[in-house]
């Protein structure tokens, strides 16, 4: 039998090559091994996104799981839903919010980097901030994941929802299995500034769904060797961005664009809309099958709520069994 895998992205609108690269792509391949559960987590968006932002969501949840399906995420062999559409995840979310100490989330890296990041005191930020991992363990042992495909730098978090999950088998008897993570090489993928992690709200992204001509506009804008001033100057192709996303799209010309950027005769300008080309050649099949799905109506919100009704017939079974393990039924 498969195990299952759980996995949850927030709604951010159109998705970059960095989330194709570092999540999405490996999402697609877990198909063919796992029982796969993917969740745009839009309560999770709630810690950060308040006001007349959060009318944005719906939105961004369309246009993230239209770049999901045209990616091969398959409704099919997989269930696609939103965190929100299965209320019992709250539910769970409160029951294990009894067994779970504060010290484990006021200790959490993550937490406090977060709270630096919005110009807060602890005391200042809301529950829903500190009691993030709770939430997000409900997401995965709701649906009794066994497996949560993450990075190292992840493995921390993960590592608390397994705590969570001894703490509260301990207590109430078995009930939930202990996720196991399943290590990905995901690539960290620098955006087009050259200095950051690829970000919407960086705006140092080039979006997967964007046309050929926004692609060549924005890659032409991305930062290279800082020290190449003059077209005659030799580069440095290791310190530079786009010789590293060549490795992802150019792959068979690597060796060529690192002797004309050492040798000089490969200008930054030529070696920019060689990227653009091979940016546009690689996504051309998703993007023809983006706009094929986009143009049906209605099938983003009928294949997110066949996802719900398999979510939540597995949620309740799961939130029931959690329940009378806690004497409340």
């Amino acid at each position: 039998m498969k195990g299952r895998v759980f996995s949850g992205m927030r709604p951010s609108g159109r998705l970059h090559i960095g989330n194709y690269l570092g999540a999405l792509q490996n999402w697609v391949a877990l198909q063919e091994e796992y029982q796969c559960v993917y969740c745009a987590v839009d309560v999770h968006a709630l810690t950060t996104v308040q006001g007349e932002a959060t009318k944005e969501i719906r939105s961004d949840i369309r246009e993230m799981v239209l770049d999901w399906l045209a990616a091969g995420i398959d409704p099919q062999r997989s269930i696609l839903f939103v965190q929100s559409h299965v209320p019992e995840v709250m539910v769970l979310h409160t029951l294990l919010s009894m067994v779970t100490p504060l010290g484990w989330l006021l200790r959490v890296p993550t937490f406090k980097e977060r709270v630096r990041q919005m110009h807060e005191t602890e005391e200042a930020v809301s529950y829903g901030l500190v009691g993030y991992p709770v939430l997000m363990t409900a997401d995965i042992i709701l649906y009794k994941a066994d497996t949560v495909p993450v990075g190292e730098d992840q493995l921390p978090h993960l590592e608390l929802a397994r705590e969570i999950v001894r703490r509260f088998n301990h207590i109430y008897g078995p009930t939930f299995p202990e996720p196991q993570p399943k290590l990905t090489q995901a690539p960290l993928i620098i955006g087009l500034d050259g200095q950051n992690k690829m970000s919407k709200s960086l705006d140092n992204q080039v979006e997967l769904a964007a046309t050929e001509e926004e692609t060549r506009q924005r890659v032409m804008q991305a930062f290279t060797d800082p020290q190449r001033i003059r077209r005659t100057d030799p580069g440095r192709p290791w310190v530079c961005n786009v010789y590293s996303l060549h490795k992802h799209f150019n792959p068979d010309k690597l060796d060529w664009v690192y002797e004309g950027c050492t040798k000089a005769t490969l200008g930054c300008v030529e070696d920019k809309r060689l990227l653009a080309e091979g940016i546009n050649c690689a996504l051309a099949p998703f993007r023809e099958r983006r706009r094929e799905l986009e143009a049906k109506p209605g099938l983003v919100d009928e294949v997110l709520r066949d996802g719900a009704s398999r979510a939540q017939e597995i949620a309740r079974k799961t939130l029931s069994e959690a329940m009378e393990r806690m004497g409340l039924r």
